[in-house]
């Protein structure tokens, strides 16, 4: 999810807005699955509909529905994917619930799925919604605005113990237990409200000679702050193994992460599919315990320099993809979400 528009200066729609990741390797992975009739694509995390006008527009008949939590953003995909008529089926949902949503529409499975995860171009360019460290605002990170405790209740209310596990777990940042103790006494003061704060707090508290390297030092905790308010790595665990079990056989998934936690989780995921089940040394491998999943990538592929030049954000961007070669088996099904 990606763009590379200046804050300032906001074009109307979004196609101005928004330039998706790896779009078209994205597009050439799935697009041998959705030439068959009545073809289907799920988009988990439409955000400004990038990747799925390319896929409405490269892959005749093709349907998509597009799945986002935040409606400010089904609002503008929605809009921008006008033209292609009831080709596009908008769903507020966060994309765990895809499974709901394939049966919500009377699809027995799909033969597409896409996820491009992380924060979106909108919510990152509208300064007000908090995600940037980079401009003051609210802190406020949450995908959905109409539900769930804000980034300030987070740091208002959680103990230095709690605050160094999000901030260590899902920042992993080593100076976590600093931060954390150092924003516990700030709040004594002032309970905290505006991001231009916390990014203040965060630089003074890593050590000047970390501070020289490696980016702003606030980008961990910013990072920790979203995944924890929107709960995205729980979602996530949830997420990958229903989409695999919502793909037909010969169906594809592709997913993009931009952290090494996520990465994490979708490699597993789809490295448990594509890997025989059959205890070592059997002389002959059982159907039951032959690979439901075909890697689709070798490892994580990147995007090259000239994307990267083109799109900062997609310097960061880890795509993985696989193939569905038959139904789980029962003694795999539903595992991978315990």
């Amino acid at each position: 999810m990606s763009t590379n528009r200046e804050s300032t200066g906001r074009p109307e729609g979004a196609e101005g807005r928004h330039v998706p990741v790896l779009r078209q390797r994205c597009v050439d992975l799935l697009a041998p699955a959705l030439r068959t009739p009545d073809a289907v694509l799920v988009d988990c995390t439409l955000g400004m509909g990038g990747h799925t006008e390319a896929v409405l527009e490269q892959v005749p008949g093709v349907r998509v529905i597009g799945i986002d939590r935040d409606p400010q953003a089904l609002d503008l995909a929605s809009e921008r994917l006008a033209r292609f008529g009831g080709r596009f089926l908008p769903a507020r949902a966060v994309y765990d619930e895809i499974a709901d949503v394939v049966s919500s529409h009377d699809l027995p499975g799909v033969q597409g799925v896409l996820m491009d995860l992380g924060v979106s171009s909108l919510q990152l360019d509208e300064t007000e919604r908090g995600f940037s460290y980079a401009h003051d605002a609210p802190l406020d990170m949450r995908m959905d605005q109409s539900a769930g405790i804000t980034a300030a209740e987070v740091l208002n209310t959680y103990d230095v113990g709690e605050l160094t596990r999000v901030l260590r777990e899902y920042g992993e940042e080593r100076f976590a237990g600093r931060i954390a103790r150092a924003i516990v006494r700030r709040r004594e003061i002032e309970p905290w409200s505006r991001t231009h704060e916390l990014a203040d707090v965060v630089r003074a508290s890593v050590p000047a000679a970390t501070r020289r390297t490696g980016g702003n030092p606030a980008k961990r905790t910013f990072q920790a702050l979203r995944i924890e308010v929107n709960g995205e790595l729980d979602a996530l665990r949830r997420a990958v193994p229903a989409a695999v079990e919502a793909l037909d056989v010969g169906g594809r998934i592709v997913v993009e992460s931009y952290h090494s936690l996520e990465d994490r989780i979708v490699k597993q995921v789809l490295a448990r599919g594509a890997t025989s089940s059959a205890p070592a040394g059997l002389p002959v491998e059982p159907e039951t315990h032959r690979p439901y999943l075909k890697l689709l990538t070798r490892g994580a592929e990147e995007a090259d320099a000239a994307e990267v030049e083109q799109n900062p954000r997609s310097a960061s961007v880890r795509l993985r993809g696989a193939e569905r070669l038959r139904t789980t088996p029962d003694h795999m099904s539903h595992q991978e979400s315990r």
